[in-house]
């Protein structure tokens, strides 16, 4: 039996698709623009010299846009779970891409000080953090 999306939404459990209506919604949202937005500079210049950090920035370039626009309108645990989830995962790309020599830009390695890196890690991480504490929050005030 094929079910429709909508379908699928309603049997999800209610805490998982119930909006927290928590005020971090906003920061994290406009965080996730801005770590977006940090990577559309660089793409093109990844694209040519490491095609497949090219594409993985364009991928996080689109998530970012998508759950900041999300955020603000449905703060479900899961959406906040994605967001973490996304941007922990973007921290841990960046600190391996400057510890670990990976193909294609191994001249990465040690180069902490490049400001648009520093602003997507920050705002990652910051992303993050502001996601663990919203479902951290969520989960203390379940009965």
């Amino acid at each position: 039996m094929i079910r429709s999306a909508h379908t699928l939404t309603d049997d999800a459990p209610s805490w998982r698709r119930t909006p927290l209506r928590t005020p971090l919604r906003y920061p994290a949202a406009v965080l996730l623009v801005v770590a977006g937005v940090a990577h559309i500079p660089i793409t093109p210049m990844h694209l040519k010299e490491a095609p497949y950090i090219g594409a993985l920035f364009i991928a996080l370039t689109a998530v970012c846009f998508a759950l900041a626009l999300t955020l603000p309108f449905h703060d479900s645990p899961t959406v906040w779970a994605l967001t973490a989830a996304v941007t922990i995962a973007a921290v841990l790309a960046y600190v391996l891409s400057r510890t670990v020599a990976l193909p294609q830009i191994g001249d990465d390695v040690g180069n902490w000080t490049e400001p648009l890196g520093l602003l997507s890690i920050t705002t990652e991480f910051l992303s993050a953090a502001l996601s663990v504490i919203a479902l951290k929050s969520n989960h203390e005030a379940a009965p």
